[in-house]
């Protein structure tokens, strides 16, 4: 069997999960990232998903998902019952993206978060000129379709996990999938961290 490719803002988020984890992938559309995980690296993986034909489409992978929305259902998961607890992707949909980081690093050991990055340039660059809310590859609809709600950059979610007080074991900033280093909140188009308490 052909291993699934993934895309590079996932296969960050995989990087940053150790073989053989317990792992709850919440927005786990229709489980690639979970099925990635478990024919590569041994996962025991979980997934929570609120798009119906998504929940289809990740159980058909063999994968164990359950319909749930990520604003509401978390508090259902004890303690500690993860190794990672990964939210890639969705964060800026979350109706309190906040309460949703507290469960997160409550229900896991760790928790990998990726976003998409509101202060890169070429979004700064296309509300400047053009006065309009930009659609971009990693932005790629237009506001009023857009199930974006709160726009983050790279330092406003940094701020957000130092006022949180949680650690930050780890992060990478993307430009079309490759890691860069300089001016990240500039130059990166995603954001992926790796959190904990």
């Amino acid at each position: 069997m052909t291993p699934i490719l993934l895309r590079p803002d996932l296969a960050a988020v995989a990087a940053a999960v150790p073989q053989g984890a317990r792992v709850l992938d919440i927005g786990c559309g229709d489980g690639q990232l979970l099925a990635w995980l478990r024919d590569t690296k041994g996962v025991e993986g979980r997934g929570i998903e609120l798009d119906a034909g998504d929940v289809a489409s990740a159980v058909g992978r063999g994968l164990a998902v359950v319909q749930g929305d990520a604003d509401t259902d978390l508090g259902d998961y004890p303690d500690g019952a993860f190794d990672v607890v990964i939210l890639s992707n969705a964060l800026q949909a979350m109706q309190r993206p906040s309460a949703v980081l507290a469960q997160l690093v409550r229900i896991g050991r760790s928790a990998v978060v990726s976003f998409p990055n509101f202060g890169h340039w070429r979004v700064r660059m296309s509300l400047a000129i053009s006065g309009r809310m930009p659609v971009t590859r990693s932005l790629p609809v237009s506001w009023h379709e857009t199930p974006n709600i709160h726009f983050c950059t790279i330092s406003d979610f940094e701020a957000l996990a130092q006022q949180m007080g949680l650690t930050v074991q780890g992060r990478t900033a993307l430009r079309g999938g490759q890691p860069v280093t300089l001016w990240p909140n500039l130059l990166g188009d995603t954001g992926v961290f790796v959190l904990a308490k």
